[in-house]
């Protein structure tokens, strides 16, 4: 399905040709995603933990990651300390988010990123049929074929990065 969405992911996905489904995520008042996702999801027949999260890192050197990982796995901090080659490392605030990606927070895509984003790919990613991905437009995800998502990263950082949670 096509929407009048338009952004630099969906730009993307079309000039790839690669079939998207859009997700409109309903926004509370003061324009925060709902935290009913997963009951969105389900609805449409889609697996909640087919979300891929794109979490943004700032580390002490100030360089940017970006992290995608699906399931229910957290980012494990000393795994991704000790890839990334870093003492520190922090979650990106609020606002560095939008600045380094392009992107609002609730809305930032795993592709489709400025060069400057060092993105890695938790193999949690490639374990979904379909998966759900930010959309680059705030209250719009994107549903596509997991198959398709690791296509346009293969050339990203590939590993296992996350804590599953028990």
């Amino acid at each position: 399905m096509r929407s009048n969405i338009t952004s630099a992911v969906t730009a993307l996905l079309q000039s790839k040709d690669i079939a998207y489904d859009v997700i409109e995520i309903p926004l509370s008042e003061d324009k925060k995603p709902v935290r009913s996702l997963e009951e969105l999801l389900t609805t449409k027949g889609l697996d909640h933990n087919s979300v891929v999260r794109s979490v943004v890192f700032k580390a002490e050197s100030g360089q940017y990651a970006l992290l995608a990982v699906a399931g229910g796995g957290r980012a494990d901090w000393g795994l991704l300390r000790a890839y990334l080659n870093e003492r520190k490392l922090r979650m990106a605030e609020y606002d560095e988010v939008s600045e380094v990606t392009g992107y609002m927070v609730g809305a930032v895509p795993p592709i489709a990123l400025p060069d400057s984003v060092r993105v890695l790919v938790d193999n949690s990613v490639s374990s979904y049929e379909f998966v759900v991905i930010g959309s680059g437009v705030l209250g719009y995800a994107l549903s596509l074929k997991g198959q398709d998502l690791s296509s346009l990263m293969v050339n990203k950082e590939w590993g296992s990065f996350v804590k599953l949670e028990s």
